[in-house]
């Protein structure tokens, strides 16, 4: 069952604070994917921003905004499927069960939108 991201023994603080503390596992080539596909998000954010400005039809606005939020859900994924395989993974044969808490409550979010 997925804990309870209001009751979770893990804080908002104290999750931060531990995050600050470790460091992602994404090689080099990772690293420039994502921040490529960021980039071409970021493009498209400042298209919609263009085309509310010129007064675009709602409808192709939308469009535009839905092109946009599943791009960064694949960021989102690619980030989600190497934090699994690299740093649960070495939590996890470290002894730290603490990380299966912790995956749950990003699923979590990640679902929510």
């Amino acid at each position: 069952m997925a804990p309870d991201l209001e009751n979770s023994p893990i804080t908002v603080e104290s999750y931060y604070s531990i995050s600050k503390e470790r460091k992602s596992h994404n090689s080099e080539k990772v690293k420039h994917n994502l921040v490529t596909r960021l980039n071409r998000i970021e493009g498209q954010v400042r298209g919609i921003k263009r085309l509310i400005e010129k007064d675009v039809y709602c409808d192709d606005v939308i469009t535009q905004i839905s092109a946009s939020q599943a791009a960064l859900n694949s960021v989102a994924k690619i980030l989600l499927e190497g934090h699994m395989r690299n740093c649960v993974v070495d939590r996890i044969q470290k002894g730290d069960m603490e990380v299966l808490d912790e995956m749950l409550i990003s699923i979590q979010r990640l679902m929510k939108k």
